[in-house]
Order: structure tokens, then sequence, then C-alpha cells
């Protein structure tokens, strides 16, 4: 089965690969937007937490290219900044 990451990060996509070839091997093929598309897609994170991030990338990605699509959204919260910086 074809699974698209959303993400543009290259560290993201070693992680990912390596975590499926591991738990899952040869359940999924792998792609990335450089597989799929001739220009990088940049998707504009406006959610206010990581989890509406996530689903805005992984929602444009899939709008673009119909393969079933998967991303996250990493953000740094410190609690003695009171979660700043934050999402």
């Amino acid at each position: 089965m074809k699974i698209l990451i959303g993400t543009n990060n290259s560290h993201k996509v070693r992680e990912v690969r390596q975590i499926l070839e591991t738990e899952l091997p040869g359940k999924f093929d792998l792609l990335t937007p450089a597989n799929v598309f001739d220009d990088e897609i940049d998707v504009e994170e406006t959610g206010l937490t990581l989890d509406k991030n996530a689903f805005l990338k992984a929602d444009e990605f899939f709008s673009k290219s119909g393969i079933p699509c998967f991303a996250d959204d990493t953000g740094l919260e410190i609690n003695a900044l009171d979660g700043h910086p934050g999402v």
C-alpha cells in the first residue's frame, strides 16, 4: 500500500521509514512529497494546536495527491516558559 508522509523534512522521513520497516515490514510503500510532486508544497500552519497543524498538512497533501497521507507537527513547549514558544 502506498502512503505519503506529509513532510519535506528528510529527518522525519528517515525516522518514519525506519519505524515502518521495523514494525510493519513490507506493508507500506512510503512516498515523500519529492516522489510525488514537481515542486515543494509548503502548507501554512495556521492551527492553534499541533494536532490541527498536522491535520492541515495531511489534508493538503492528500487533496493534491489522492494518496493516503499522514503528517505530524512538533513544537517546543517549555513549562518554565509557560508553554512557550509553543505552536
